[in-house]
């Protein structure tokens, strides 16, 4: 049994009917990196200096050294650039991902925080990379974490974001700590549930393309004007979809040593002004969009294909091609994961064993299905479920028999159509047409249509 582990799917078309209070048409999250004092340096216990988001192109790590042009750098974060964007932001709810090492060391800014409000939420123990640590040593890293910004804060966080994580971070986060939300995901607009942890755990996805470390970055911003233009063509997109009907989530990620340089921080400035300048912007924290959102879109159960054994999934969707439990069977073995987690993910699954299937197990199928022109064209009509029919005629009833007799003894199986909102001006339109077909083009039209019908049973099922 193979087993894909990502969601490559998510809301997919199935967007929930997402209201922001007061009806906002978006809501603007911003998020202040506080990370300056926790980087890697041997003061700090690391084998080397930082080489992670600064001014320096091309920094690399040197192992042994403290890096005096490296420090200097995380230390005008502290010391100039938070308050540069405190004065700036301090009327805004706004969210601080405050690394624990790096809040111990700034008591003052720490104060400030507070006094206007932030949300506080935990960064991680120390500002560095974790892809290379075991679950254990990772697990250990999450407890401090959590230990010291409780003594330092006050509270303990309700707001988990590592960065540098590993594939470990988020289901170790959801076990240590209890999270209105994690956000190390960047893989959608609006917050979704997912299982981690052993339980239900609110993401609410974060950014790297509205962020200021695309000036630390090659391929990144080079001046100001370039991220408020990109921060103005966000924000106008997701608020004309939110005007449309569909609100989502703006999400914005500064650093204080680097957007609390004066020509980056006047573009949030000017950025700013533009937001505030429509009517229906929800400001809010990280906490207070996973409040809301817990509250609203609270995890529901839903089937999940991809968790099942193998009996449990052929009970369930053995009969979606008519006595053909081998289709299913096949299906299971297929590379499953989350994203099949729907109608959609099932009915490909099983498509694709059928299609692949020798034409004699294909036309066994077609054999399995009901003769729908013979039930049509008999006095159980009205019963036929699917069909918007009205009792035929007498003459509509011994034309369709006549044309279903004559289908029949050309293509040696019965006539299938998928119902679902079909009259019976469209199935004898359709009998008609396809009569006139030659032997190998019907063929493939009655698999066509028996995968329809196969698809519209499951998305009846997942709706249940």
């Amino acid at each position: 049994m193979t087993r894909y582990p990502r969601d490559m799917t998510g809301y997919g078309a199935e967007v929930p009917a997402v209201s922001w209070p007061n009806s906002a048409k978006i809501a603007v999250q911003i998020v202040l990196n506080y990370e300056e004092g926790s980087e890697n340096n041997i003061l700090h216990g690391d084998a080397a200096s930082e080489a992670f988001l600064s001014e320096i192109t091309g920094a690399t790590p040197w192992h042994g050294q403290r890096h005096w042009n490296m420090e200097s750098i995380y230390e005008y974060g502290s010391r100039a650039g938070f308050w540069r964007l405190h004065s700036l932001l301090k009327d805004l709810p706004i969210t601080v991902y405050g690394v624990a090492t790096a809040l111990a060391r700034a008591p003052q800014q720490l104060a400030a925080m507070k006094q206007a409000g932030w949300e506080i939420a935990s960064h991680g123990f120390k500002w560095i990379e974790h892809k290379d640590m075991s679950a254990d040593e990772e697990r250990l890293q999450i407890r401090d974490a959590i230990r010291l910004h409780t003594e330092v804060v006050g509270a303990p966080p309700r707001g988990w974001y590592t960065g540098r994580c590993s594939m470990n971070t988020v289901n170790l986060a959801a076990e240590e700590g209890d999270f209105a939300y994690i956000a190390d995901s960047y893989a959608d607009d609006l917050p979704y549930w997912m299982v981690a942890g052993g339980k239900d755990q609110l993401i609410v996805p974060y950014t790297m393309d509205c962020n200021d470390m695309r000036f630390a970055i090659q391929a990144g911003f080079t001046n100001g004007d370039q991220f408020e233009s990109y921060l103005k063509d966000s924000f106008d997109m997701l608020y004309a979809e939110g005007q449309a009907g569909a609100p989502k989530m703006l999400s914005i990620g500064l650093h204080c040593r680097i957007a609390g340089r004066p020509g980056r921080a006047m573009a949030i400035k000017r950025a700013l002004a533009h937001f505030m300048a429509h009517d229906g912007v929800w400001f809010a924290t990280r906490a207070q969009i996973a409040d809301h959102w817990a509250q609203e879109h609270p995890p529901s159960p839903r089937l999940k294909p991809s968790e099942m054994d193998r009996e449990t999934f052929v009970a369930e969707f053995g009969g979606m091609f008519k006595d053909s439990p081998w289709i299913a069977e096949g299906a299971f073995g297929l590379e499953l994961g989350p994203t099949h987690d729907n109608a959609q993910g099932v009915h490909n699954a099983l498509a694709r064993i059928f299609r692949r299937a020798p034409r004699n197990a294909r036309t066994d199928v077609l054999m399995a299905q009901p003769d729908l022109a013979k039930e049509l064209s008999g006095p159980n009509i009205a019963g036929v479920s699917g069909a918007e029919c009205d009792l035929l005629s007498e003459r509509d009833r011994d034309a369709l028999t006549d044309l279903n007799a004559a289908y029949i003894k050309k293509f040696r199986f019965p006539f299938i159509i998928a119902l679902g909102g079909i009259t019976k001006e469209s199935i004898m339109d359709a009998l008609h047409r396809r009569i006139e077909n030659d032997p190998e083009t019907e063929f493939i039209e009655a698999c066509h249509q028996v995968e329809r019908i196969a698809e519209l049973h499951l998305i009846e099922k997942f709706r249940a």
